[in-house]
This record gives C-alpha cells, sequence and structure tokens, in this order.
C-alpha cells in the first residue's frame, strides 16, 4: 500500500475545501431559512402598490427555434395580473427556422409585437436578442423570460412592486421552478436543484449582503440601468450572470423576491443537459478573464469576494470533488494509505449528511416536493447527480484554456408541452 506526504497533502487539501463549501453553505442555509419563514410568515406581504402606482412594463421574450412552446409561453404572459394597458409583449424571432414567427405572429396586437432579427445579425445568442428587443420596447422596466417559461399569473407584480417602494434598486428576481420535474431520473435531480440553488444560496446571500443573481429569466430591471452599463454583453454565454457582475459593480442592487413564480422546462437528455452546463461553465470561465482581478477592489469589499467565490465555484467544487473521489477509491481498493492521523470516515460521513439534510429542508420549502421519492433521491445524489458535474468542468476547462474553442452559443433543446 502506497502512502507519501503529498499523498496526505492532497487528502487534507480535498477535505478543507469540502468543508469550505459545506461550512459556507450551511450559514447560507440557515439565513435563507431564516429568510424563508420572513415572507411566508402570515402577514408577512406588504401592501399592494395599487394599479394606478404601477409602472407601464415591456416583456422580452427572445426566440430561436421555440415552435414547441412559444403559444403557451404567450398566452401566460397575457394572463399576468397587471393592468392590462401597462403590459406590452415583445417577442424576439432571433433567427427561427421553423413556425415560431408564425405562431407569434398570430398573438400579434395591441399588446403583442413580434420584432424580426435582421439575417445579418440572426442566432447570435440571447444576448444579442435582448440587445435588440430593448431597442422595440417602449417602456423603462423591463421583463425578462425565457421562451419556454409560463409565469404563474402573480409572477409580475411583486417583481414591479420591489422597484417602485426602493428607488434604489436595481432589479428584483423570482423563482423557477421545473414544469417537466416529473418527466425522468434527471428531470427530478434537476427540480432538486434548482429549488436547493434558490432556497440555499439566493436566499441566504441576499440575507447575508442583500446579493442575489439574475438567473436569466423572471425578472424585471429598469430599462436607465441597462441602457447606462451598455446592454447586455454579447460575447457572454451567461448573459445574466455578466450583466449581475456590472449591476453590483456600478453600486446598484438585485433583489431575491420568492413570492414570484415562473415554470420552465428543464433538460430531458442527458445530452441536452451536457451542453447546456457546458455553456454555463464556459460562460464562467469568460466571466474569470473579464472581471476576476477587479472584483477584488470592488466596494463593498464582501459582495467582490462573494462574486469572486461565485465565479470560482465550478473549479472549487471540481477539485474537492475529484480528490475525495479518488482518494476514496485508492483507498477502498487498498493501494494508497492515508497516514494523517484523525476520525476523517466520521468527519465525512457528517458533511454527507449534512449536505442531505439541507437539501431535504429545502425541499420542505416547496409544496409537496419533500416525498419519499425526492427524499431517497437526495440521498443518492452526491454519488450519481453530483459527480455528473467532474466531465462538465474537465470539458470545459479543456475548451476554454487548452484547445482555445472559440465561444458560441448553444441553445437548450425544448420538448412538447403536455
Amino acid at each position: 500500500m502506497y502512502s507519501h506526504i503529498l499523498l496526505d497533502a492532497f487528502f487534507v487539501l480535498s477535505v478543507s475545501l469540502i468543508w469550505f463549501m459545506l461550512g459556507y453553505q450551511t450559514l447560507l442555509f440557515f439565513l435563507g431559512d431564516r429568510y424563508y419563514r420572513k415572507v411566508r410568515r402570515p402577514g408577512a406581504g406588504r401592501h399592494p402598490v395599487p394599479d394606478r402606482d404601477l409602472p407601464p412594463v415591456s416583456v422580452l421574450v427572445p426566440c430561436h427555434n421555440e415552435e414547441r412552446v412559444i403559444a403557451a409561453t404567450i398566452r401566460s404572459l397575457l394572463s399576468l395580473d397587471y393592468p392590462p394597458e401597462k403590459l406590452e409583449v415583445v417577442v424576439i424571432n432571433d433567427g427561427s427556422t421553423d413556425r415560431t414567427s408564425v405562431i407569434a405572429g398570430s398573438f400579434a396586437g395591441s399588446r403583442v409585437s413580434v420584432v424580426e432579427v435582421p439575417l445579418e445579425a440572426a442566432a447570435r445568442g440571447k444576448a444579442s436578442a435582448l440587445n435588440i428587443g430593448l431597442r422595440h420596447a417602449r417602456h423603462e422596466v423591463l421583463a425578462i423570460y425565457d421562451a419556454d417559461n409560463t409565469p404563474e399569473p402573480g409572477a409580475l407584480r411583486p417583481l414591479v412592486e420591489e422597484l417602485v417602494r426602493d428607488p434604489g434598486l436595481g432589479a428584483a428576481i423570482g423563482i423557477y421552478r421545473a414544469v417537466n420535474r416529473h418527466k425522468n431520473l434527471l428531470t427530478r435531480f434537476l427540480n432538486i436543484e434548482s429549488i436547493s440553488f434558490q432556497w440555499i444560496l439566493q436566499a441566504g446571500r441576499w440575507m447575508l449582503m442583500r446579493l442575489a443573481t439574475l438567473p436569466g429569466t423572471n425578472y424585471v430591471i429598469r430599462r436607465s440601468l441597462v441602457e447606462s452599463l451598455g446592454g447586455w454583453d454579447e460575447a457572454a454565454l451567461t448573459e445574466d450572470a455578466e450583466l449581475t457582475l456590472r449591476i453590483y459593480r456600478a453600486g446598484s442592487r438585485i433583489k431575491f423576491v420568492p413570492s414570484s413564480v415562473t415554470w420552465e422546462q428543464e433538460p430531458q437528455t442527458l445530452r441536452v443537459w451536457l451542453r447546456q452546463r457546458n455553456r454555463w461553465v464556459r460562460g464562467h470561465n469568460y466571466l474569470l478573464r473579464k472581471y476576476a482581478g477587479g472584483l477584488l477592489s470592488m466596494k463593498p469589499r464582501r459582495i467582490g469576494l462573494e462574486l469572486l467565490y461565485s465565479l470560482w465555484l465550478y473549479y472549487v467544487f471540481f477539485v474537492a470533488i475529484l480528490l475525495s473521489d479518488l482518494l476514496f477509491v485508492l483507498g477502498v481498493v487498498g493501494v494508497v494509505r492515508i497516514a494523517v492521523p484523525g476520525p476523517y470516515t466520521a468527519v465525512w460521513g457528517f458533511a454527507y449528511v449534512t449536505f442531505v439534510l439541507q437539501l431535504i429542508i429545502s425541499l420542505a420549502r416547496e409544496r409537496e416536493e419533500d416525498t419519499p421519492k425526492n427524499i431517497l433521491l437526495v440521498m443518492v445524489m452526491y454519488f450519481t447527480y453530483c459527480q455528473l458535474w467532474i466531465p462538465v468542468v474537465a470539458r470545459a476547462f479543456y475548451d476554454d484554456f487548452i484547445a482555445r474553442r472559440p465561444l458560441k452559443w448553444a441553445k437548450t433543446e425544448r420538448f412538447e408541452v403536455t
């Protein structure tokens, strides 16, 4: 059995990384729980803003080959609980080669308009489509929804009300839920992941330092802020994360508003999931190159450090999981021996139990999600779904820093609405 001081050092590094991540996540978990109790307790809601005081809103919906979902999305947007005369829906048809334009055009009227992106500028990604839609929007408040979204009727109003109540707020974000969460094992894992992310990271960070990150859909933002920042970055694969960084660097804020809920599709096949997550990680690689140095000098410093940590999270997670898995397997088969004294088996077991309990309690915050089947999935999630991130991060690292492949937008494939 092989033993070496470097092996011991790698082991200590993996344990330290895992416990650093888990410890910080535990802090956010408790803060997120506090926020949950704050916003869900009886009488917690503020007095609604009267219709006369609500600003008009332009809803931007970028589309590229969305014939399977766009009709349901437009119908749900037209059913929003918001004064109809103060709401316009701008559908941006970004070079679709299917029936998206025809279907969206059938809704065109006083409240819905369809913007056709010129052929020479088409299919360059979501950020490009949003910038084109921005030029056609008429109002100061913008709402962004992906083409597969079906927001609940009450989704938009609480977001806009936050902007009305707080002139210093730049944007407000709601919650997104998986409409196809019961489709198969993958969508069930993704449902657990999204609920946990929102009720731990988004809610916890908002309570800790008034920080939230744009989710890409179901958010409102002031047009003047977007224009002052130069619009969406068309080179960014994760335009929402990139705009988040510039919003906070400009001294503005984004608020997490869980009373706003939209339903969206999650990838239903591993192939689609891998393409989407590869785009996410490569998008974060782009942000690391663009902003990593500047975030250290950002004021307040804690916001800069948190945003920098968010950018590095994929690689911190990757190193921790990879080292942990490798040393665990080699130790089990008797190839290596860790000479570092300590009850590390018990420590690892406690970390696993903490991880599981946090996810289960997060599920309990959403109605009918803490089911026996979901609890069982949480218990196996670390050994299955979480491990899928290893090849995703490794591939993105190779694409960006070794092969130096050009960034290219990869649209997430949609599935039939049932």
